[in-house]
């Protein structure tokens, strides 16, 4: 996979997405043996920001909750409590109205292509339908507004006529990604937007989107499980694990000093493309716990090589670690580290 790699150095800036102490709690059902229900805490305390221009990358295992979390940013799911604060202004306080009119600046590419397109509508009405719902003084004339927009991000205007089941699986992902700039938005959640697709293909849609940030500002929040996926597209990375996030650091600092035990052994699963250099990758011991019944403490220590008597008591608060000269910040979640 060919990607350009560009400087992961963002400037300082008052974020453009401040999300704290975020939690997304799911009642489970309960039946006649079980009366009482449990609650499913996909997402436990979950804090970071994003910067304009930026893009965070969320990793970690499936389940781990973070497509959860991208969603609650946009309140496509209700957040169970916590603050999200675009622009400075509290999302979560908004009224239904006045979230609508908010939308504009926050989109979603879905991670599906297959499935996040109505097969009964064109292309072309599938990219303008954002311009419909949300119609604002001074634009172009709606088709010239989608050729363009077909245009950037690399189709030819003239598929506007055709319908989803015509495009290959990298060519509607383009039409999601249209889609999504449509409004000209601050902020796009990518909730794995090429995990679907072949390795040639993924490569082009990555510096589709990196184009797309450079011209426009636009920042990113990136879900993904694909790590080398994430080294090339993100400027800064947050590791999740069951529900909570352990480490967050900017990618060069956390591919080369990773210091969570968890990411460790993230990293070490990474292939590496020399045939000379012995792969030495570390197993996670076990299953993962459920989210319904997470262990106390540290959630990661039924499975961690360092864990102590100490790490079943108390959560390990995420501060932040001393890091080289010249280097980005690094915050980490262990009692050891």
């Amino acid at each position: 996979m060919s990607v350009r790699n560009e400087s992961a150095a963002v400037p300082a800036a008052t974020p453009l997405l401040d999300v704290r102490d975020l939690k997304m709690h799911y009642p489970a059902a309960g039946g006649w043996f079980r009366p009482r229900r449990k609650v499913i805490q996909a997402v436990d305390g979950v804090s970071f920001s994003v910067a304009k221009g930026e893009t965070l990358a969320l990793v970690g295992e499936s389940g781990c909750g973070k497509t959860t979390t991208g969603k609650s940013v946009l309140r496509l799911i209700q957040p169970t409590s916590g603050s999200v604060r675009l622009e400075g202004e509290e999302i979560l306080a908004l009224s239904p109205e006045q979230m609508r009119s908010r939308r504009r600046d926050m989109q979603i590419i879905f991670q599906d292509p297959y499935a996040s397109l109505n097969p009964r509508m064109t292309a072309g009405d599938i990219v303008g339908e954002p311009l419909q719902n949300f119609p604002g003084p001074g634009r172009r004339a709606r088709p010239d507004e989608i050729a363009w927009l077909f245009g950037k991000v690399g189709l030819r205007p003239e598929a506007m006529k055709k319908f989803p089941h015509e495009f290959s699986g990298g060519q509607r992902q383009r039409l999601g990604i249209a889609r999504a700039l449509a409004l000209r938005p601050k902020l796009i959640v990518c909730d794995e937007p090429v995990s679907a697709l072949d390795v040639s293909v993924q490569a082009q849609v990555i510096n589709l989107l990196m184009d797309l940030q450079q011209e426009m500002g636009i920042a990113y929040l990136f879900v993904a499980h694909d790590l080398a996926v994430v080294r090339h597209i993100s400027h800064r990375v947050a590791v999740m694990y069951l529900g909570r996030i352990v480490e967050v650091a900017d990618r060069d600092t956390l591919f080369s000093r990773p210091l969570h035990p968890y990411t460790e052994i993230l990293l070490s699963a990474v292939p590496v493309p020399d045939p000379h250099k012995p792969a030495q990758r570390k197993l996670l011991q076990g299953d993962p716990p459920s989210p319904a019944n997470p262990p106390s403490g540290c959630r990661f220590h039924t499975r961690c090589p360092l864990a102590q008597p100490v790490c079943r008591e108390k959560q390990p608060a995420l501060a932040e670690r001393p890091v080289n000269a010249g280097a980005g910040q690094q915050w980490v979640a262990c009692h050891f580290r």
